[in-house]
């Protein structure tokens, strides 16, 4: 069963760590059948899933469903859950309050956007022993401050500012941090300059591990694809195969065959 000390003793090893979403059931099962030991519970779920254009419209009640259908699956996966838009930027009593309700789901740590600000908040969960993973870069909560999904940290001001939130979360108890698109020297920097693991997504090789959307990563979700997604498999394109070939079998009466009918 893999473990937040676990995600210390990586980086220490030097080994990478591996993260991939997932919103349900069936898809926790098969990353274990896989190996993957680390699964994030994301708010990408109000993209992928839901289908909106951002995450901005997920709610508490939509993270803590998925959450635990995937924490009442998962066997040796150490599960994240992602704190919702507002679940936690208003006060540190509702962030303290709605991270202890990701526990109670059955996620073993939580997630949140943001660096100083969010500083009070990481320090008191982990007060309590609520163990917290930061995000730093493009932080897709805040897409509207940027006015769009933009690479992050590229000027020499903002890279500083990123290394001083990753310290500061570091200092505050964070166990882990996310580095979201921004350019690999910087997350190179930053890992070197932190002792906790970086997780990195569209931020170069040199992050202590990496996490994608599973829906990217096996080609499911094409709508808009980021130049840091690697899809691993094509699923959209056998799915609309898959359905044609059905939908022309029933109406040429070829489906269900004696095969397929009971006797």
């Amino acid at each position: 069963m893999m473990t937040v000390p676990d995600l210390q003793r990586y980086k220490r090893d030097k080994k990478k760590v591996i993260v991939v979403t997932a919103y349900d059931a069936l898809f926790t099962r098969l990353l274990e059948q896989a190996g993957i030991e680390v699964i994030l519970v994301g708010d990408s779920l109000g993209v992928v899933v839901q289908g909106k254009p951002n995450t901005l419209a997920v709610t508490m009640e939509d993270m803590l469903y998925h959450t635990k259908l995937v924490a009442g699956t998962a066997q040796k996966s150490l599960v994240i859950g992602d704190m919702p838009f507002m679940s936690y930027q208003a006060s540190k009593e509702d962030a303290l309050r709605n991270a202890g309700r990701f526990l109670q789901a059955g996620a073993h740590a939580i997630k949140l956007e943001g660096g100083a600000a969010m500083v009070d908040r990481v320090a008191a969960m982990t007060e309590v022993g609520i163990p917290v993973i930061g995000h730093l870069g493009m932080t897709p909560q805040s897409v509207n401050q940027y006015g769009g999904y933009k690479v992050q940290g590229k000027g020499k001001d903002q890279a500083q500012m990123l290394l001083s939130d990753a310290k500061a979360l570091e200092a505050a108890g964070a166990v882990a941090v996310v580095l979201e698109a921004m350019p690999a020297s910087l997350a190179q920097n930053i890992t070197e300059e932190v002792a906790i693991p970086t997780i990195g997504i569209g931020a170069g090789p040199h992050c202590d591990g990496q996490v994608l959307v599973l829906y990217d990563l096996l080609g499911m979700f094409d709508e808009f694809i980021p130049k840091f997604v690697k899809p691993y498999a094509h699923l959209k394109a056998d799915a609309l195969q898959a359905l044609r070939r059905y939908k022309e079998e029933v109406e040429e009466g070829k489906f269900p065959s004696d095969a397929e009918s009971y006797q």
